[in-house]
């Protein structure tokens, strides 16, 4: 690795020590590898406007992390042989969404063009592209088992856009009355979901309808992300908005069942793990925070030294998640203390 500066070597020096203050010395630990941020593995990238991670997303059967870059670039990292499979610019503009669409080996990416792009994961190939707003793309959520995308707006709208069909809008959803930050299908009912606005709101749709099934005054400020839980039978929402709370809401009763406190600035980021007992919330504060699923105690609060923390990504029966940085990205693992009931993030 070059150093161009010798500012930019007290950057790095800064970085890799709170990695190891915050977390422990990652080589002391034989069990635990390191997966550093983007710009570990190229310095000059990693100086650039580009170095802010907008987006990640794992690969269910692959080991690949795609993450999309403030700088208009998508990456594709392999985390086990810690190398770079695929980098490439998309545009100009920042790409704040891009998702894996297992079903046909593509990526389908959002940027603030307002295009959609989708591309082969292998060839990089570009498989369709088409102006799909009137304004920044926020969101992409990809439907399970049918050939649907969703897209969310700065235009205030939401789109289903079916591939199968040539990538051909099928409805548009309004009500909205600000920027649509993100979507979610709902995983007991795969023909609805959910969409987070910074007009204070979650409303939930179904994809045969352009008009909202409900609509949750959720939030006094923005609300950044959203997610679906499950916990027994019964379902949940977990939003994170910018009053700087993530709240807990019981799907049926349409009730907020807990206010999660504690971040100094905006929730950007929430996540339920399916099989722990362990909920996350991502904050601009430069902190991921662990609470516990069936009491809503906070469990543990790490900072990562990369700045703010601005998504999260799962990958499907494992223990890993993904954290998306100003400063790049982090790969962790949820373990859990000996003899405790407490949740530990140890770097993979």
């Amino acid at each position: 690795m070059d150093f161009h500066s010798p500012e930019e070597f007290c950057n790095w020096r800064r970085v890799f020590s709170s990695l190891s203050f915050k977390l422990g010395r990652p080589y002391d630990r034989p069990e635990s590898v390191i997966n550093f941020s983007l710009g570990f593995y190229d310095a000059k990238d990693f100086v650039q406007t580009s170095e802010r991670v907008k987006s990640v997303d794992l690969h269910p059967t692959k080991p690949w992390i795609l993450t999309s870059l403030h700088s208009g670039s998508v990456c594709i990292w392999d985390y086990e042989s810690k190398k770079l499979e695929k980098s490439f610019k998309v545009t100009e503009s920042p790409v704040r969404a891009a998702k894996f669409i297992v079903q046909k080996n593509w990526i389908v990416v959002g940027s603030d063009d307002a295009f959609i792009r989708v591309y082969d994961c292998e060839t990089m190939e570009v498989i369709k592209e088409f102006e799909a707003h009137r304004d920044y793309i926020r969101g992409l959520a990809v439907h399970p088992s049918l050939p649907y995308v969703l897209s969310s707006s700065d235009d205030k709208l939401i789109k289903i856009w079916d591939w199968e069909k040539g990538w051909i809008c099928t409805r548009v959803f309004e009500g909205h009355d600000h920027y649509v930050m993100q979507l979610a299908f709902n995983p007991k009912d795969l023909n609805t979901f959910a969409s987070a606005s910074l007009d204070g709101t979650i409303k939930i749709w179904n994809v045969d309808s352009a008009n909202p099934i409900f609509t949750l005054d959720a939030h006094a400020k923005g609300i950044n992300c959203i997610d679906y839980f499950v916990s027994g039978d019964e379902l949940y929402l977990i939003s994170g908005s910018d009053d700087y709370t993530a709240k807990v809401w019981d799907y049926k009763s349409k009730a907020c069942v807990q206010t999660l406190e504690g971040h100094a600035h905006n929730v950007t980021a929430v996540h339920v793990h399916p099989e722990l007992p362990i909920i996350i919330t991502c904050s601009e504060d430069e902190t991921v925070r662990l609470w516990n699923k069936a009491n809503y105690r906070l469990e543990n609060a790490m900072n990562y030294g990369l700045q703010r923390v601005w998504t999260v990504g799962y990958r499907k029966n494992s223990k890993q998640f993904v954290f998306g940085c100003d400063k790049g990205t982090i790969m962790v693992k949820i373990t859990n203390s000996k003899g405790s009931g407490a949740a530990n993030l140890k770097q993979e």
